[in-house]
């Protein structure tokens, strides 16, 4: 037998044995672990940001403790590189209410673990699940009535107020005034 046929024969075996145990479902899952699933677009305004709730969300409303953890990973993380404490940066104002993608916790915590374009990173595989609920949490704190009343010094955010349930009640979000268009072929600009 030529040594040609050698490797071929060879590189035919491999390729059945691999069939054969990816048939056998050793290793392989077909199960969908996520337990909510979240539909927006990158785009902001070329789909509506229809969502499902997500039950892993409920741990993180009214929590204190996860807005903290939140608080704190949000500068172990160097969060305020791009966003300040809050306020904005090169990054986005978290403290206003403009939510371009969505502010419920399902929403924010899609935002940590896919990214967004122009700058936002995906954080999927990076920062443990927990970690971006309770960035989420801090995250959306910022922007309650509660925790911008109780800024008193020269660095904001640095009381957060628990997300209450309420705020997931919200039956959806538009998009802010001048991000988007009215879903026609012709993007209109400031009139």
């Amino acid at each position: 037998m030529c040594s040609r046929c050698r490797i071929e024969l060879l590189g035919w075996l491999c390729l059945l044995a691999g069939c054969h145990h990816a048939s056998d479902g050793v290793g392989v899952t077909t199960e969908r672990t996520d337990t909510g699933v979240i539909a927006s677009a990158l785009v902001p305004g070329l789909i509506h940001g229809a969502s499902s709730s997500d039950p892993r969300a409920a741990q993180y409303y009214d929590n204190a403790q996860a807005v903290a953890e939140g608080k704190r990973l949000f500068n172990q993380y160097n969060c305020v590189g791009c966003h300040s404490n809050g306020g904005g940066g090169m990054g986005p104002a978290l403290m206003d209410d403009q939510w371009i993608y969505g502010d419920r916790l399902e929403q924010i915590h899609q935002t940590l673990v896919e990214g967004r374009p122009n700058g936002m990173p995906s954080w999927a595989g990076k920062v443990p699940d927990p970690q971006l609920w309770a960035l989420a949490a801090y995250v959306r704190s910022m922007s309650l009535p509660q925790t911008i009343a109780a800024n008193t010094g020269a660095t904001p955010s640095q009381t957060p107020a628990p997300v209450p349930r309420a705020v997931a009640q919200d039956p959806g979000w538009s998009p802010p005034p001048g991000t988007t268009n009215d879903y026609t072929d012709v993007t209109k600009g400031p009139q």
